[in-house]
C-alpha cells in the first residue's frame, strides 16, 4: 500500500528511471546501486557481496530486484556475479532482514530460445503471412532460455520458489519483455515482445502492492501486443495488470 518502504536494486538503469518517477512521492522509496543515486536515500554497495549490501535491507517491506548483466552475450564469470551470486545474496539479505515481499526482474529470455523455430522464428522475423494462431508460452510452460542470460533468469525463478517454500516470503517474478530508451518498437522482433516503460512500472507497482497471501508467481509482462506469443493472462490474473500500450500503434 502507499507509504511502505520500497528498496529497488539496481535504480540507474532504464526501467529503475522509470520506476522511481513513478513511484517517487508515493512511497518511501530508497536504492541499493554501485553508483550514485541522487535525491533519494542509496546504498552504494556491489550485490555480489552479502556483507555488504545487507545495511541497505533494513526496515524495507518490499525489495525490487531489478540489478543484473542484462544481456545474453556476456560472458559466464560476468552473469555468475551479478545474475547467479547478485540475486542469491538480494534474496538472502532480504530473508536476513525479514523483508517479506521480494520482486524479481525475470526476463522473457527464458523461453526465447523457441524464437529458432517456427512459427516463433517467423513472429520474431515479422514475417506474418499465413499466421492466424500460433502457441503461446504461459506461466507453465517448460523454460526454454536464451544464452547464460536466460539461464541465471531461470536460476533466479527457481531460487525465488525455493524461498517462498522455504522461508514463507512473498516472490514475485516478472518475466519483462522488450523494454528500451525509444519507448516504441525500433525492430520487427519487438512488435511481439515490446513493453512500453509505462507497462512495465504498472506491473512492478501491481507485484509491489499484491495481496499479502500471494506466496509466488512467475508472470509474463509485455505490452498488449498483436503478435505476441507470451501470454500474459497470469498477471491479470494475479496482479491485476492491464496494458495500456500496444507496438501495433507504431506500425
Amino acid at each position: 500500500m502507499p507509504g511502505r518502504t520500497v528498496l529497488v536494486t539496481g535504480m540507474s538503469g532504464l526501467i529503475g528511471t522509470a520506476l522511481r518517477r513513478h513511484l517517487e512521492g508515493r512511497y518511501d522509496l530508497r536504492a541499493l546501486n554501485r553508483s550514485r543515486i541522487e535525491g533519494l536515500p542509496c546504498h552504494q554497495a556491489d550485490i555480489a557481496d552479502l556483507a555488504a549490501i545487507e545495511p541497505a535491507f533494513k526496515e524495507a517491506d518490499v525489495v525490487v530486484h531489478l540489478a543484473a548483466r542484462a544481456h545474453g552475450g556476456n560472458a559466464w564469470t560476468d552473469i555468475h556475479h551479478h545474475n547467479i551470486v547478485g540475486t542469491y545474496n538480494v534474496f538472502e539479505a532480504a530473508r536476513r532482514a525479514g523483508v517479506p515481499r521480494v520482486v524479481y526482474a525475470s526476463s522473457g529470455a527464458t523461453v526465447s530460445a523457441c524464437e529458432a523455430e517456427e512459427p516463433w522464428a517467423s513472429i520474431a522475423a515479422g514475417r506474418y503471412g499465413g499466421l492466424t494462431t500460433w502457441p503461446l508460452f504461459t506461466h507453465e510452460s517448460p523454460a526454454r532460455p536464451s544464452g547464460l542470460y536466460g539461464v541465471s533468469k531461470v536460476f533466479g525463478e527457481t531460487l525465488a520458489h525455493h524461498y517462498a517454500n522455504a522461508h514463507g516470503m512473498s516472490m514475485i517474478g516478472l518475466r519483462i519483455g522488450a523494454v528500451n530508451r525509444e519507448d516504441r518498437p525500433t525492430e520487427p522482433r519487438e512488435f511481439s515482445v515490446w513493453l512500453s516503460q509505462r507497462d512495465a512500472v504498472q506491473a512492478i507497482e501491481r507485484a509491489v502492492t499484491a495481496p499479502e497471501n500471494l506466496r509466488f508467481a512467475v508472470c509474463f509482462v509485455t505490452s498488449d501486443n498483436r503478435w505476441s506469443y507470451r501470454d500474459a493472462t497470469h498477471a491479470r490474473d494475479v496482479l491485476g495488470y492491464v496494458p495500456q500500450d500496444r507496438a501495433e500503434n507504431y506500425r
